[in-house]
This record gives structure tokens, sequence and C-alpha cells, in this order.
């Protein structure tokens, strides 16, 4: 059985970032992302489930993990040219370097 588990984030992250993304339509579009995702994993597990075909499985894992790195590459998108920013014209230099590096070195560990 495939288990999701949600983790609610606050406002107030580790690096000392204040406040989230903000509700727009960009975030509209990336939840109905996210619950287009939900389902292909519900899938899965029903697949799982029915004995599916080894190689069918690991297609749809596959695209399940396509989908989820276009949600990550898009709130990336969305932090850079936001947030960074913000912390750049502040003078937040190492904050927002240290944001980066962070995301850079769980990249690599993929």
């Amino acid at each position: 059985m495939v288990r999701i588990e949600v983790i609610h984030l606050t406002s107030d992250t580790p690096l000392g970032y204040h406040g989230g993304m903000e509700h727009t339509h960009h975030n509209q579009r990336l939840i109905k992302r996210l619950k287009i995702i939900e389902g292909q994993v519900r899938g899965l597990q029903k697949m799982i489930e029915d004995g599916t075909y080894c190689v069918d499985i690991i297609t749809q894992s596959l695209a399940v993990k396509q989908a989820l790195s276009g949600v990550e590459d898009a709130v990336l998108e969305g932090h850079l040219s936001s947030h960074v920013v913000e912390q750049m014209r502040s003078g937040k230099h190492e904050k927002a370097i240290g944001e980066i590096m962070k995301l850079y070195k769980l990249s690599k560990k993929k």
C-alpha cells in the first residue's frame, strides 16, 4: 500500500524566511496539477493491488515522478522570481544564496 504523508508547512521556514506562496492563479494551477498527481498515485496503488504487469506500474510511476518534478520546477521558478529577488533587493544576499544552495544540494541527492 502506498502511503502519502501530507506535511503542513508554517510560514516560518528553516532558513528564516517569513511568508509563503501568495494565493494566485499560478497556485490554483499547481493545486490542480497536484490533484491530478494524487489520482495517479491512487491509480498506482490500484495497479499494484490488481497485480498489474510490472512494466506498466513502472511506466506510471515514472509519469508521477515527472509530474512532481514539474510542480517543483514551477514552485522554484516562482520562488526565484519573487522571494529571492526581494531578498537580494533588501540586502539579504547570503540568505538568498543559502536557500538556492540548499535546494541545489537536495536536488543532487536524487
